[in-house]
């Protein structure tokens, strides 16, 4: 697993585990010094690039560079820079898959430089009011006007760049409500945002209208959607597959399921924690607590509609 494309997602997952005791609260900054950027070829004009936050889809050619994610604002620069590598033209188009900050930092310095940033209506939303992830128990200001989207879509978007055809479709809340995948068709390539991570356990955030059921849905979405040859850019994580995608997406339906039985059967959430649910990771095989993903489910499952 590529260490330094999954640390935003570690950090995450570890702050779940930590609990919500504290106030929430800013996450903690990133030294662009101790990151480097790794780009990986994936066909003609397409590439990914792994640094810090979330993986960094790109469409390069003759008719300038799409990116699908901008990580973190101090890391724009190297950012920029291995795009450029790729192609010196500018970057016109930033998708953001959602509104995360490990996903969207660089938004701001992008649109400054002349990107357009495109997204679905409630990654704006959620982009222009102050917001938390309650839980990771962070807190976030609401996103300066160079940072918010410019272009949004209900359902989706399709850009016609570089030889390819690029189709952004939203899908049902499951990371959060603004989900949004991209496939590149003649490439062959779909960028999944954090909808599926390859190298742990998925992150739900309930605070923002995300569920499990609805990521259960938007996986079998996607996997209607590609093919065994389909290389798949998950939102953190080593490049992945169709037959992974499953195996996570199978994983997932029966967390859900256990989870649904025992809150029928009258359980608390802390007897269901106690059960030590675990996550194996689709790729490479990884145990960890599912401790977060149980939460998460155990409160879409009791909220009061």
């Amino acid at each position: 697993m590529n260490k330094i494309a999954a640390s935003a997602a570690v950090t995450m997952a570890a702050t779940v585990l930590i609990g919500a005791a504290a106030p929430p609260s800013a996450p903690a900054p990133v030294d662009p010094e101790k990151i480097t950027m790794t780009t990986t070829n994936l066909g003609p004009g397409v590439a990914v690039i792994f640094g810090s936050g979330g993986n960094v889809g790109v469409s390069f050619g003759a008719d300038g560079n799409v990116i699908v994610d901008d990580q973190f604002a101090p890391l724009t620069p190297k950012l920029t820079a291995a795009v450029q590598a790729l192609n010196a033209k500018p970057v016109r188009f930033v998708v953001n898959t959602h509104y995360h900050f490990d996903h969207t930092g660089g938004n701001e310095n992008f649109g400054k430089a002349g990107a357009a940033i495109v997204a679905h209506d409630n990654v704006r939303k959620r982009m222009s009011a102050a917001s938390a992830i309650e839980l990771l128990n962070l807190a976030f200001p609401a996103s300066p006007d160079a940072a918010l989207p410019v272009v949004t879509f209900d359902d989706g978007v399709t850009f016609h760049l570089n030889g390819d055809t690029l189709r952004v479709f939203h899908v049902p809340p499951s990371h959060t409500d603004g989900d949004s995948m991209i496939k590149w068709e003649k490439a062959n390539v779909l960028h999944t945002g954090d909808v599926y991570v390859s190298g742990g356990s998925p992150i739900v955030d309930y605070s923002a209208g995300a569920t499990t059921a609805g990521m259960v849905a938007a996986l079998d979405m996607a996997i209607a959607n590609i093919d065994d040859n389909t290389k798949v850019i998950p939102g953190h994580g080593p490049l992945s597959n169709k037959a992974e995608m499953i195996k996570h997406r199978d994983q997932l339906k029966a967390l859900l399921e256990r989870v649904t039985a025992e809150v029928k059967a009258g359980k608390s959430l802390d007897q269901i924690l106690a059960l030590k649910i675990e996550w194996t990771a689709a790729q490479g095989g990884r145990k960890a607590p599912a401790d977060g993903l149980v939460r998460s489910t155990y409160q879409n499952l009791t909220a009061k509609r």
